[in-house]
C-alpha cells in the first residue's frame, strides 16, 4: 500500500489504455509517454503495459507501507528517498515507512513511478487508466491509500542495469504523416505547417496541445470523423490542435496532419512555451 500525503500538481495511474471501447466515445486514455512507462516498468522486469503512476511536472509525497521496489523514469523531477536524491532509470529497495518526495523540475515534464507487480487500483474496462466519469476518481488526491502488489524477493532483476536512451525528452522534432485533409492545403499552407516552428500555448493538457501560431485556414469543415492521438485538427480560426492520450474519438475539423507513436511521446515532455517543428518527407 502507498499513502499519498501530497498528490501534486496532476497525477494520475495509468496503463497503455482502453481499447475496443471508442465506438461508444470512450477515450484511449492510457500513459502519455509510453516509452518512458515501459522503460520503468522494464527496469523492474514488469509486464511493460502495468499500471504505472504518471508524475506532471510537480511531484507527489508518498509514503510506503509496504516493502517493494520502484522506478522512475521520464522527466527529472529531482526524487528524493527519505530527503536523499535518487536517480531515475533504476531499481530502488524501498521499505515500509520509507517517503518518496520530488523537488525542482529538471527535463522533461512527465515522469512515470512504477512499482515490482504493478498498482493494483480500479480496473474499468479492461484498464487501470484514470479518466474523468469512467472511473471513480480522475487523478490521485491527498489521502488516498494505493494498492500495489504484493512484493517478492525471488523476483529475478536481470533488467535492472538496462541502459536506457532517453534523449528524446530533449528533441523538438515530430514525425509526422498525413492527415486525411493534408492535399486539401494549398502549397504555401503545407510549406507553412512542414518548415515552421510552432511554440506550446498554456492550452495543453491530456486531452491535447494547442499551438500558439496561426495557419491561415480556407478549408471548409468536415463531416464529423474519425480521430485519435496524434491526430492535429486545423481549427477555423487557423489554430492547430494535437489531440493526445485523452482526446474525444471523433472530431468536425480537418485532421492535416498524423503523428507518429514516438512523436507524442516526444509531446507529452513539453510544456507551455516550448517549441515544436514538424518533421516529414511528404513534400
Amino acid at each position: 500500500m502507498i499513502k499519498v500525503l501530497n498528490a501534486g500538481l496532476y497525477t494520475t495511474i495509468q496503463d497503455f489504455g482502453r481499447f475496443g471501447v471508442q465506438n461508444y466515445g470512450i477515450p484511449y486514455s492510457g500513459v502519455m509517454d509510453k516509452q518512458s512507462a515501459s522503460f520503468s516498468n522494464a527496469i523492474l522486469g514488469n509486464s511493460l503495459d502495468l499500471p504505472v503512476m504518471e508524475i506532471t511536472m510537480l511531484g507527489p509525497k508518498l509514503q510506503f507501507e509496504t516493502k517493494t521496489r520502484i522506478c522512475i523514469s521520464g522527466a527529472n523531477i529531482s526524487p528524493k528517498l527519505n530527503n536523499k536524491i535518487i536517480s531515475n532509470n533504476k531499481s530502488i529497495l524501498v521499505e515500509a515507512g520509507d517517503v518518496l518526495s520530488f523537488g525542482k523540475l529538471k527535463k522533461g515534464f512527465r515522469a512515470y513511478l512504477s512499482v515490482q507487480g504493478g498498482f493494483k487500483t480500479e480496473n474499468v474496462l479492461k484498464s487501470y487508466s484514470m479518466y474523468q466519469n469512467i472511473t471513480l476518481k480522475s487523478s490521485v488526491e491527498k489521502g488516498d491509500v494505493l494498492k500495489i502488489a504484493s512484493f517478492k524477493d525471488s523476483v529475478m532483476l536481470a533488467n535492472a542495469s538496462i541502459k536506457v536512451a532517453d534523449t528524446y525528452l530533449e528533441t523538438n522534432k515530430l514525425e509526422v504523416a498525413k492527415g486525411p485533409e493534408f492535399d486539401q492545403l494549398s502549397e504555401d499552407q503545407k510549406k507553412y505547417l512542414l518548415s515552421n516552428t510552432f511554440s506550446i500555448s498554456k492550452d495543453n493538457n491530456r486531452m491535447a496541445y494547442q499551438l500558439n501560431e496561426v495557419l491561415e485556414n480556407t478549408l471548409k469543415p468536415i463531416i464529423t470523423s474519425l480521430v485519435k492521438p496524434g491526430t492535429v485538427q486545423l481549427t477555423p480560426s487557423g489554430k492547430l490542435i494535437v489531440l493526445m492520450r485523452d482526446c474525444q474519438t471523433t472530431g468536425g475539423y480537418p485532421r492535416v496532419l498524423q503523428l507518429s507513436e514516438s512523436s507524442i511521446n516526444i509531446l507529452s515532455q513539453k510544456y507551455t512555451g516550448q517549441i515544436i517543428t514538424f518533421k516529414t518527407n511528404i513534400l
